[in-house]
């Protein structure tokens, strides 16, 4: 075997090989050899087939099964011989395979780039200090409270804030169209979920009144048949209802599952899980700076078809996550930027793990796979899962190498606290 390389690019190379004529014919007569003493065929009887039929029968199907064979071996072995590391499957290409002739073949792939982790000192690194206050506990029960209210028909005006119940005819110059006509319409006043000025048009009307108006759409509206149009409505209005919100007390806490304690214990357990999000929001803000500086000081080239695989899975990823089919509706440039920097981080990461010898420490392992049990009814069910399932574990591996390498650069930079206030941090 003969294979000589050259590069197409930064990453890409092309490289010919040559597999000499007596190994191919060597490797088909032994298979044609085999296959008459098993082929069964009409007129004769088994393994008595002639080598000649045998070879005037399946001579070309099987010399493309060697030949096949012997291109993936000596690519393995050419890329050994010239230490290349390929990133992704190659292209293979061939003229023509011949009895009795030297096959010669084209590999084109790309490799991984050689990455030499930069220095990250002198980074500033800008660490978020936030203090929870009892306001901030008084705003997540009142959240709660929006969450437990219930709804009381009233006989007034409809104002900002009540439930509004409603029949609905919608027309564009005189004609209907889809989705423009409904009965016993829910709709929340305020709430901006309809155009821009709905809410308002039914403001101050009463159960049984009528109104009749007009609206302009926006021209970017999603429903492309009314989008910049203006839009007649005949709204008959059914129902008026205000909102009620539960009293503080120990049945509003033994709603959220506090059996005792009352309401102190569920503003403990609320203010936990304010902290619990808190710092979880601060690390993932940490690590975003983090990953932001090593993309800064480590420009690399990323391997086109790397991209295109990530580029897969995000868009597979994203399809089951909204349940839609149709991969159309996701091109590839909806991707493209977060893969690209998906796989430069990875090839980062990669060889500061290597350069550093980092390994998974198990007892953070441990602690990360005890920190996702924690949402689940179940959590020793989830444990056994990790446990058995190696490909999973690697995952939480893979997160908790993250993990370290974000302290020890946090270690090695210059962190300066900044101050803020629960509310506007966590949005």
């Amino acid at each position: 075997m003969q294979a000589t390389v050259e590069p197409t690019g930064a990453l890409g190379r092309k490289m010919t090989i040559q597999v000499p004529a007596e190994k191919i014919d060597t490797e088909v007569e032994k298979r044609l050899r085999d296959l008459s003493r098993r082929v069964r065929l009409d007129g004769f009887r088994p393994g008595k087939v002639p080598l000649r039929v045998v070879r005037q029968r399946f001579g070309r199907q099987v010399l493309h099964e060697v030949a096949s064979e012997l291109m993936q071996e000596s690519y393995a072995e050419a890329l050994q011989e010239h230490d290349l590391k390929p990133a992704g499957m190659a292209e293979f290409s061939v003229d023509s395979v011949e009895f009795h002739k030297d096959l010669e073949f084209v590999a084109e792939f790309e490799v991984f780039p050689e990455v030499q982790p930069a220095a990250m000192d002198g980074l500033e690194i800008r660490r978020p200090r936030v203090e929870i206050t009892e306001e901030d506990v008084d705003r997540v029960i009142e959240r709660l409270r929006e969450q437990r209210k219930r709804w009381v028909e009233v006989d007034r005006p409809a104002r900002p804030g009540d439930r509004v119940t409603f029949d609905l005819e919608a027309t564009v110059d005189g004609e209907s169209f889809e989705g423009g006509s409904g009965k016993d319409i829910e709709l929340e006043l305020g709430g901006g979920r309809w155009v821009p000025g709905f809410d308002e048009r039914l403001e101050g009307a009463r159960a049984g009144e009528h109104r009749s108006f007009d609206l302009e759409f926006p021209e970017d509206h999603r429903n492309r048949d009314i989008a910049g149009r203006t839009v007649h409505f005949e709204v008959d209005l059914k129902k008026v209802e205000e909102p009620q919100l539960p009293e503080i007390d120990e049945a509003f806490a033994r709603e959220f599952g506090v059996e005792e304690g009352g309401v102190e214990e569920l503003r403990r357990q609320v203010r936990s899980n304010m902290q619990r999000e808190l710092e979880e929001k601060i690390r993932s803000d940490l690590k975003a700076q983090v990953m932001d500086a090593l993309l800064e000081r480590n420009p690399v080239e990323v391997p086109s078809s790397l991209v295109e695989q990530e580029i897969k899975t995000l868009r597979e990823q994203t399809m089951q996550m909204l349940g839609v089919q149709d991969p159309e509706q996701f091109p590839d440039e909806r991707f493209e930027e977060q893969a690209r920097r998906r796989v430069a981080l990875g090839l980062i990461i990669g060889a500061i793990v290597r350069e550093r010898e980092l390994t998974p420490d198990p007892e953070r392992v441990a602690r990360e796979i005890d920190r996702l049990a924690e949402s689940y009814e179940e959590p020793e069910l989830l444990k056994e899962y990790y446990q058995r399932n190696a490909e999973a574990r690697r995952e939480v591996e893979g997160k908790v190498l993250e993990d370290m390498l974000v302290d020890a650069v946090l270690e090695e930079a210059e962190v300066r606290d900044e101050h803020k206030d629960f509310q506007s941090y966590m949005g």
